[in-house]
């Protein structure tokens, strides 16, 4: 092979493979956008510690019985320390601090702050990944964060006294990013779902601490709509989404999956709207439709080089084809 040919090849594997981890970040963002509304229902008539202590530790037993049942290898070494940070960042942090900020915060309010998540997300891979995006990526990921945070600005009264809601907010967003961050590189040595699982099995004893403390100081007593809410967050925000997520952060790169976390507010507040009938403003339409162009021209910045053409795919397949073709056999003359 050539060296023409073998650069025309790992374009073509590049722009594929950008492309799976696109698709299936995009399908962990819709599992995860139902993630703010729900936890606004269920707080109404279940207590904050509950609902960010119980929905790990349903999601526990599921993944611990995922992992027995396929008899995954344990982690070694410091990937048990790696884990311990992602638990840190996705089990415990992320779901407390968003379940008592929801006791306040409107569910659109809440979910235009989170929208920070892909701009902290592409630091923390830049840093931890070493990943490198180009200049124009971080110019259209801070365009981003700059419209989400006017986007806060505008239904929060302004964020130059952030409410204790926002700074519970923030926390979550940060915490957030460093578990993705370190649980998208973790998912390409343990696999993406083995991943969040054995995160979930090693803060598993301290959730269920604070789960028995929860309950004990505030028996549960919610209506059946907030109990659904509350499953939901167990079993599809806590853990069925991470499947989808991690495997798309895993495959990368992950600065620029990340970015399509930025349309998840906007889903967000649309599910807020239709299922907890909260006002939709034009402020509201005109913010979501610049951060979804945002997250739209951020995911389609590449690193380097310019896209294949058909002539270079139609090069490419004949190229693979003669590869894969044996060599002829010379007849020797007697």
């Amino acid at each position: 092979m050539n060296p023409n040919n073998s650069a025309i090849i790992k374009k073509l594997s590049v722009l594929l493979t950008s492309r799976a981890g696109l698709a299936w970040g995009l399908l962990g963002v819709l599992a995860f956008s139902f993630t703010v509304p729900f936890t606004r229902v269920a707080v109404g008539g279940l207590s904050p510690l509950f609902i960010g202590s119980g929905r790990a530790v349903i999601a526990a037993a599921l993944a611990i019985a995922a992992l027995a049942l396929t008899r995954q290898r344990f982690p070694i070494g410091g990937q048990w320390i790696r884990l311990a940070v992602v638990a840190g960042g996705i089990v415990i942090g992320f779901p407390l601090l968003t379940s008592f900020a929801l006791t306040t915060a409107p569910a659109s309010h809440g979910a235009v702050v989170i929208a920070l998540l892909p701009a902290a997300t592409a630091v923390m891979a830049a840093v931890r990944g070493k990943e490198r995006p180009p200049i124009s990526f971080w110019i259209v990921a801070a365009g981003g964060t700059a419209v989400a945070i006017g986007f806060a600005a505008l239904q929060g009264g302004g964020l130059a006294h952030p409410t204790s809601s926002d700074l519970l907010l923030f926390a979550a967003v940060l915490a957030a990013a460093i578990g993705y961050a370190e649980g998208g590189l973790l998912a390409r040595e343990l696999g993406a779902w083995q991943t969040v699982s054995w995160a979930l099995a090693i803060a598993s004893p301290l959730m269920l601490g604070l789960t028995v403390t929860a309950v004990a100081q505030q028996p549960p007593n919610g209506t059946p709509s907030e109990w659904a809410a509350f499953v939901y967050l167990a079993v599809v925000s806590m853990f069925l989404g991470f499947f989808a997520w991690y495997r798309g952060l895993a495959i990368g790169p992950m600065a620029q999956v990340s970015q399509v976390q930025l349309s998840q507010p906007v889903l967000s507040i649309l599910w807020a709207v239709l299922l907890l009938h909260e006002q939709l403003t034009w402020a509201t339409v005109l913010g979501g439709a610049a951060v979804i162009l945002c997250a739209g021209v951020a995911v389609r910045v590449r690193r380097t080089g310019p896209k294949p053409t058909w002539s270079d795919l139609a090069f490419t397949r004949t190229s693979s084809i003669a590869l894969r073709r044996p060599p002829r056999r010379s007849r020797q003359r007697p």
